[in-house]
Parts: structure tokens; sequence; C-alpha cells
């Protein structure tokens, strides 16, 4: 038997082995495929970074047709829901006990000002405990201004003339839909998740029951031990891409612009970088429950905090973001957002995919040397 026959029988050996632990323990196929679509569930619809059906107070102190046209803009927006406050004392009153979250004032004279003067002050007052909401209301409101003034420009009627007018055009996202951008995000978090914490636990679980002294004493090698450890969870977090990807674009209606080619190749790169961390962390913890702590600490907080998914790392202080350079999430984020949002835009794809391929390689040669067919290890 030559040299390469004997490897592919070895290779198949292991295999063969990892694939029947596989179904035979069936946590692993819940932690890749149920899970990802548990979070894709609760991510699509219980996380939005959008603001809808804000309550706010509409105090109209000018009874004119141009105040009551406006406080019912507000009322038919689809981003506020709107109550009627007879004075700003009984607005601030349930503004201070929380039942709102803004006050627009209409003051007396508004009408006649604008008819008079072709302008008027409208008080826009928004709950800012949450610095980043507030923002978000003080905009919505400031866009349904606009869209009033616009249609009264139209109709030749008196309305406020900026200096400047602004014409806002988004690309990628026209909607303006968090979901688009949350959905892509989370299939990050889900390959991080399956590519570290299951790999973490396979050498660990091999020590832990003592079936590493039966490998140890056969001619197994030791790429044919890693090979046969990355392979059939390979396959599984690919699985748990291609799903996750089929329900985003179906159920939640997220685009996709860019090619499915593209997508499985750097997604392979960054499954194996994931693979490749949690290999090495199995590899030098042979405990499951330890090795499965630390995967979370090194591998899906990462993701989730220093990735740009949730909070932009251009905001954050400078050694936040040289720290974040180290987290191969990072780099997989802004690929799946090109690719669901813009397309194949390689002067984009093409450095994190370098990036994240360096980092397969150098984990997966960490996992390779801490691999030892020695029991002391």
């Amino acid at each position: 038997m030559n040299g390469s026959a004997y490897f592919r029988m070895r290779l198949r050996g292991i295999l063969r082995k990892e694939v029947l632990q596989i179904l035979r323990d069936p946590s692993s196929i819940l932690l890749a495929i149920v899970m990802p679509m548990v979070m894709l569930f609760l991510f699509g619809y219980g996380v939005s970074l959008d603001a809808e059906n804000v309550p706010i107070a509409v105090v109209t102190g000018d009874r004119g047709p141009a105040a009551r046209e406006l406080a019912a803009r507000f009322s038919l927006s689809r981003y506020f829901k709107s109550h009627t406050a007879t004075s700003m004392a009984a607005a601030e009153k349930t503004m201070t006990e929380g039942t709102v979250e803004g006050i627009v004032h209409l003051q007396q004279g508004f009408s006649s000002d604008l008819a008079t003067r072709h302008q008027a002050k409208v008080q826009v007052i928004v709950n800012g405990i949450d610095a980043n909401r507030a923002r978000l209301v003080l905009g919505y409101a400031g866009g349904v201004l606009e869209k009033w003034g616009a249609v009264r420009r139209a109709r030749g009627e008196p309305a406020a003339v900026p200096a400047v007018v602004i014409r806002p055009r988004i690309w990628f996202n026209a909607a303006a839909d968090s979901r688009n951008f949350l959905v892509p995000g989370l299939i990050t978090l889900i390959m991080t998740l399956t590519g570290v914490l299951l790999t973490a636990l396979v050498v660990a679980r091999e020590w832990e029951r003592g079936t590493m002294e039966a490998i140890l004493v056969t001619p197994i090698r030791r790429l044919d031990l890693l090979l046969g450890k990355v392979l059939p969870y390979y396959v599984l977090g690919m699985m748990g891409m291609v799903l996750s990807v089929v329900v985003g674009m179906l159920l939640f209606g997220v685009p996709f612009r860019g090619s499915f080619a593209a997508l499985f190749f750097l997604s392979s790169l960054f499954m194996l970088a994931s693979m490749g961390l949690g290999l090495f962390v199995s590899a030098a913890i042979r405990a499951q429950f330890a090795a499965a702590q630390i995967s979370i600490l090194a591998g899906f907080l990462p993701a989730l905090f220093l990735s740009g998914l949730l909070f932009d790392l251009g905001s954050t202080p400078r050694f936040i973001q040289i720290l974040s350079y180290v987290v191969p999430a990072r780099y997989f984020v802004a690929i799946s957002h090109t690719l669901f949002m813009a397309g194949d835009v390689w002067s984009v794809l093409l450095p994190n995919a370098l990036a994240l391929a360096f980092m397969a390689v150098l984990f997966i040669a960490l996992a390779y040397r801490k691999i030892t067919k020695r029991l002391e290890g």
C-alpha cells in the first residue's frame, strides 16, 4: 500500500468516527442548524435599530389650518404615535412619567407667521436618556416637517423656505431598514458560534471521555487527526450558513447583490479561521466546560462587540479599534454587508479576505502544533 492510499485510509477512519460521534450526539446538529434559526428569528423579529410608533405629545397652541395639517402629518406618520395634549404643562407631565418620548409644540401664531413671513417655528423636545434613539426621533420629526413643507410648496401655499434644500439619497439600503443591516451581520455571529464553540469541544471531549488514549496508540498522525476534526464540522458550519442566508433572503426579504460563489469562498475562509481558533482552544484546554467558556470569551463575545455589527468601530477609542483587528468577525462583517448590500466590490472584499486567510492559516497552524499524541500534552 503506497503512502497516499494509507493516508486516505487513515483519514477515512477518523472521519467515520467523527461523523458517527455527531450522529450519536445531536447537540452538535442542534448547535449548527437549530441555533442559527433561533438566533435569526430573535434578531430578525425582536431586534430593530429603527424607531417606529414612537409616542409623542402634540401641543397645538394655534388652531389654524396650517397647524392642524402639520399635527395630522405627525398622526399619519408610521414613525410616531401622536397624542394631543391641551397644554405644555400636560405634555411635560406625560413625558416625565414616561408615557411619551417627545413633544411637538406648535406655538400660538404659527399659521399667521407662516402666512405673513412664510416662516414659523416648531419646537421639538425629545427624551435624551437614550441618545441614539433621541437622534432618531429628531431625524424623523425633521423628515415629517420637510415633507409637510414640500407638499405646501407644491400647492403654492406659504411654507418655510430653507436657505439650503437637502435632497437625501440613500445608497445600498434605500429603505433604511435596520433588518437589512442586522441579518447579514448575524450570519457572522452564527458562523462564529458554530465554528468556534463546536470545534472547541472536539479534542477536549476526547481527553475528558478517555478516548484520546485509544487514539494515541493508533497509526493516526496529527495531520489526520486535525483534518478529521475539521472537515465534518466545516460541513455542518457551512450548512448553517447556507440555511441562514436562505432564511434571511426568503423570510426577511434581505437583498443579496453579490455572487454566491464569492459568498461561499469568503465564508469558507471565515469558517476555517473560526474553527482554527476553536481547535487551538480545544487542544490547549482538556476540559469541555472550560474550553466552552474560553471559546465564548475569545470568539463569540469579541464577534458581538468588536466586529462593527452593533457598534460603529469608528466611534470607539483608538485602543478598541486596534484590538478589533485581531477579531476575525470584524473582517467577515464587512464582507457580508458588502455582498448583501453592494455586491462584489473586490476593493473591499479582497483586503478582508486576505486578513481572514492569514488568520485561518495562523490559527490552524497553532492548533496543529498544540495537538499532540503524547499523554503529557
